[in-house]
């Protein structure tokens, strides 16, 4: 596992929190007006500078929606000519036309990623709250498969969706995404303790997530839920002939490009206002671009230090023998407990050590 104590494998910038959906789970609490203390575009170039000085990390440009900043095609531009692999994740709302999409492309990011939460209009607009999305997201995907701009589709699982996900998947598939990236709730802005999974729903969701890997013509990821990889472990490692065995299809190759990645440890969240994160749900504060280096904050702060020490993980995290692999999800750890070193509370496995 790779080293990340100089530099981010993964850079998420909310470039702003205004957005004119409201959906359900909503980590922002997003509203349709700019925050005046937004980063001006002289602050947002001297950030990409200052991500830039990290190497070749992803980039990823979100929200809110950062169509509603009416300066996000020139930053596009920029990030790109300083050579930082540049993603960007626009709302599906009247903004997003065909022209917005071919404006993305031109700018040469490599992927646009949207988010689909249902598998029909009615389940994805009543999660959204706007109606219309739905139609959008799918315009969106087909104009750019037409241009020939690679796409990823995001989806929240929750009590609304669980059951489906398969029909959600084929949606994937069908629209010729490159990505299905998966998060896990997070109880934090408008999300709801209610919506959320228990622990062994989880693991019923990665026990499909890695069958349906096997076979689908796209990749798999997830987001806050670290213990995914230690699932794809666990499996393979049943296989024949052990943990190193080849299986056809298995979700290898993204499993060992996110291992070890975790809130504040190969990844780095940029608010709307310049605070430096560990994690866009995980917001506790390790300085401002404003008045400290973004370089400074990730390698030297103690918040960062700390979450990057598998070491100083507690309760059954702390123990556990995936825990560089995993680690659990920090931000689900604060958000559930308080306390961003406890064990992940959506998290059923019992490491050896306790077993």
């Amino acid at each position: 596992m790779r080293d990340f104590s100089q530099a981010p494998f993964l850079v998420i910038w909310e470039v702003t929190q205004a957005c004119d959906l409201a959906c359900q789970h909503c980590r922002a609490s997003a509203r349709p007006d700019r925050d005046p203390g937004e980063l001006s575009l002289a602050e947002a170039r001297e950030t990409l500078r200052q991500i830039k000085d990290f190497g070749d990390p992803l980039l990823v440009f979100t929200g809110g929606d950062p169509l509603k900043r009416p300066d996000l095609f020139e930053l596009l531009k920029e990030s790109v000519a300083l050579g930082l692999r540049t993603t960007v994740t626009p709302s599906a709302t009247p903004l997003l036309t065909e022209d917005a999409v071919s404006r993305i492309r031109d700018c040469g990011v490599s992927r646009m990623a949207v988010s689909l939460d249902g598998a029909d209009a009615a389940a994805h607009d009543s999660f959204r709250q706007v109606a219309g999305s739905y139609e959008r997201t799918m315009a969106a995907l087909r104009h750019a498969a037409r241009i020939g701009l690679e796409t990823q589709i995001n989806t929240t699982v929750t009590r609304h969706n669980v059951e489906s996900l398969d029909r959600i998947a084929q949606v994937v598939g069908a629209e010729k995404a490159r990505l299905w990236s998966v998060f896990f709730l997070v109880v934090t802005g408008r999300a709801s303790l209610a919506d959320d999974l228990t622990a062994d729903e989880y693991e019923q969701v990665f026990e499909y997530l890695y069958q349906t890997s096997l076979t689908a013509s796209f990749d798999i990821k997830t987001t806050e839920a670290q213990h995914y990889r230690r699932y794809v472990a666990q499996r393979r490692k049943a296989q024949p002939g052990g943990a190193g065995a080849k299986v056809a299809g298995a979700p290898a190759g993204i499993i060992q490009r996110q291992a070890g990645i975790n809130d504040g440890k190969g990844f780095v969240f940029i608010s709307h206002t310049g605070e430096i994160f560990p994690s866009g749900f995980l917001e506790v504060s390790a300085g401002n671009v404003r008045r400290v280096p973004l370089q400074q904050a990730y390698c030297d702060s103690g918040l960062f230090k700390v979450l990057r020490n598998s070491d100083a993980l507690v309760g059954k995290c702390g123990g556990c023998e995936y825990r560089n692999l995993c680690g659990g999800s920090r931000s689900r750890a604060y958000a559930l407990t308080g306390d961003y070193l406890e064990s992940d509370p959506r998290c059923s496995y019992v490491p050896a050590s306790a077993a």
